[in-house]
């Protein structure tokens, strides 16, 4: 939409680029390769106006209900952790809370001050998997879901497991990094392949 007021093309490459990226470096990147006359500020300005038009309309990706409530009831214990803001995580959650208020916590890198880079560094699983209850886990025992590049670039550098969901557009072949495992919908997801329990 803004690259449209300045007659530029915001292409799928673009996008993926960026995704995962606290919201500066974003749009650093963003303004950098369409060549955009606009500061970070002003252009931050203008995507946070879009947000709230945008953001709520959000659908949960096939399976994803189905395994956090498998999860949940197993006692297993799973958090977010997103390259995002506060604002646009609580408006992308606006018509799903009962699903998010079965996650143990949420890390935002853009907004958590303990996240020093952003995806595709590390930083956010990192910090994510130190915020569980109790004895945090080892980085082998964690298990990622990611859609994008940059996430999976930092879910390996992590020493993490990844299972990855992409966009059916997106060449995954030619990623810096490879997932554990790809799938083309979480409904293909087969728990005890990763040691937990089976769906019911």
């Amino acid at each position: 939409m803004i690259a449209d007021e300045y007659d530029k093309v915001y292409t799928w490459e673009v996008k993926v680029g960026c995704m995962g990226m606290k919201e500066h470096i974003s749009a650093q990147r963003i303004i950098q390769q369409l060549n955009l006359p606009l500061s970070v500020d002003q252009y931050l300005d203008k995507i946070h106006a879009i947000y709230p038009t945008l953001f709520p309309t959000a659908q949960l990706l096939p399976g994803a209900d189905k395994l956090v409530r498998h999860l949940h009831k197993h006692k297993i214990p799973f958090a977010i952790a997103s390259g995002g803001t506060q604002d646009s995580y609580n408006l992308k959650t606006t018509n799903h809370q009962h699903f998010i208020d079965l996650f143990s916590h949420v890390v935002l890198a853009t907004s958590d001050v303990h996240v020093k880079n952003g995806k595709p560094a590390p930083d956010v699983f990192l910090v994510c998997a130190s915020r569980f209850p109790g004895q945090p886990p080892k980085p082998d025992k964690c298990l990622v879901f990611e859609d994008a590049p940059n996430g999976v670039s930092a879910a390996v550098s992590a020493k993490m497991q990844v299972v990855m969901v992409p966009d059916n557009r997106l060449d995954t072949k030619s990623m810096s990094h490879q997932p554990t495992q790809i799938l083309n919908s979480l409904e293909g997801f087969i728990p005890e392949l990763f040691g937990l329990p089976a769906y019911d």
